[in-house]
Formats: structure tokens, sequence, C-alpha cells
């Protein structure tokens, strides 16, 4: 198993663009591993790449994980949340984000936390939460307008 160094994606290019430095300044790349906490084969390789392009020591950031919900499936979600709840089935127009998860599951047969599907919504879809405004039933609007 191969294990990823530990450093950000920036930190790490530093560290190969120095290994390199060092190697042209006279330093072995034994030296250079031992001091930057390397391997050697590290070194080499870097100093290989940089000759042909220094642009190959560039960071490249981890992309996480592929989304279990593709664009078509958000789009998807996003048309049937815009059709309000009470087309779902539910008695108020209040999306939650556990009747979200509901209608994901009942859409696409993918199971998420509440928490998730809350950050789906956020950070996704670009939907905020929203409070409900709570009105007395006996408010008369008209008297208020008066």
């Amino acid at each position: 198993m191969v294990m990823r160094p530990i450093g950000t994606a920036e930190e790490l290019q530093r560290r190969r663009i120095r290994a390199v430095e060092l190697v042209d300044q006279g330093e072995s790349p034994d030296e250079v591993a031992h001091f930057l906490g390397c391997g050697r084969s590290s070194v080499y390789t870097w100093v290989k790449q940089a000759k042909q392009s220094l642009e190959t020591l560039a960071a490249k950031p981890h992309p996480g994980p592929t989304p279990r919900l593709n664009s078509d499936q958000l789009k998807q979600l996003e048309d049937e949340l815009k059709k309000g709840a009470k087309h779902h089935g539910w008695k108020t127009e209040l999306w939650t984000a556990a009747r979200v998860t509901v209608l994901i599951e009942r859409l696409f047969r993918i199971t998420f936390h509440v928490e998730h599907v809350r950050k789906i919504l956020k950070a996704r879809l670009r939907w905020s939460s929203q409070k409900p405004e709570r009105r007395a039933k006996e408010r008369d609007e008209e008297a208020i307008r008066h």
C-alpha cells in the first residue's frame, strides 16, 4: 500500500522543489532524502522530472472521493425540491434535511446521513437553511394592515 505523504499539496511541492535545488547545489540524494524526510528514490524521481519540466513538480491536490450524486441527479433533486414538500406527501411545505434525505432515497435509492444531506443542500445546491415564520392561526391580516 502506498501512503500519501503528510502535508498540503503546496508543502509537498515546496519539498520536491527544495530537493531538486539541493541536488543541483551538489548535495547527494542520500543526504537530501535524509534531510527532507523522504525516500532516496523519490529524490531521484524529482530530479529526473525537473529536467523535463519544473511543472511536473507542481502541487496536485487530492480530488477526494467521487460524489455519489452526480450533476444530473442533483439537477433532478433540485427540480423535485422546487415542486414543494406537499407535492411529495408531507403536510407542510417545509423542506428539512430529514425530508430531503427520504426524498433522495426514494428518487435514487441512495442513503445518506441527515447531516451529509445538509452539506449537499448548502455546498452543492447552494440552498440555505430557512426558519419558518410562525404565525398565529387567529391572526387577522386585514386588521394588521389597517
